[in-house]
């Protein structure tokens, strides 16, 4: 079989060659940088990678930010590190909650692995439904997007939850236990004040619905 490829297509401004771009950590060409970076379809740094990202962006490093980083991280100065790091809120995973059941139960507890390996948020969303495991601690929910559905639930996975204290939701708990076989928060809704605080000594899975 006979392949054919242009391999300067990449450089040329009407060109119609799909690549990803892979900075490395070696000096950068300003020239090739942009006209690569513009056209690529996925932008990405390998460790060191993104400190040269970081540098030959100066003053504009908001407008050039990588889908991805990745590496040991033994070559990217902190700083930099840093600066890339604040720039994600939260991880979103799409699909997961649909099908079989044993498949759902699986991505919750992914949720928990996650813990262990982002400090950022972890939501998942499928169709109508969506989850989020909350940490131990004071949570501030705002749910005055216009694309919130009618119910939302608060579940006790992995571990009963000897105190939970919320706020927001037409039926609030005060210092409550949710616990399989005592007490579960489901098929809840908002009071319309728009934002929903929730208070958990243990992990808590929230779970609401989404207008579709």
């Amino acid at each position: 079989m006979e392949s054919s490829l242009a391999p300067l297509d990449c450089l040329l401004p009407a060109g119609n060659l799909k690549f990803c771009l892979l900075i490395l950590n070696q000096p950068i060409n300003k020239g090739h940088f942009h006209c690569l970076w513009s056209k690529a379809a996925l932008r990405a740094c390998a460790d060191g990678g993104a400190n040269r990202l970081y540098h030959v962006t100066e003053g504009s490093q908001e407008s050039f930010l990588p889908d991805y980083i990745s590496g040991d991280f033994d070559s990217i100065q902190p700083e930099v590190k840093e600066y890339y790091k604040v720039k994600i809120d939260v991880i979103v995973t799409l699909g997961g909650l649909g099908g079989r059941f044993d498949q759902i139960m699986a991505s919750v507890e992914t949720l928990f692995h996650a813990t262990k390996i982002t400090p950022l948020p972890v939501i998942v969303i499928e169709e109508c439904s969506l989850i989020y495991l909350l940490q131990p601690g004071k949570h501030k929910l705002h749910v005055d997007t216009g694309l919130e559905g009618s119910w939302c639930g608060l579940i006790p996975i992995g571990n009963p939850c000897e105190s939970v204290t919320t706020t927001g939701l037409k039926w609030n708990l005060t210092n409550q236990m949710l616990k399989f076989g005592t007490l579960v928060s489901t098929s809840n809704t908002y009071d319309n004040s728009g934002i929903v605080t929730i208070e958990t000594d243990k992990p808590l899975l929230w779970t609401m619905s989404i207008k579709i």
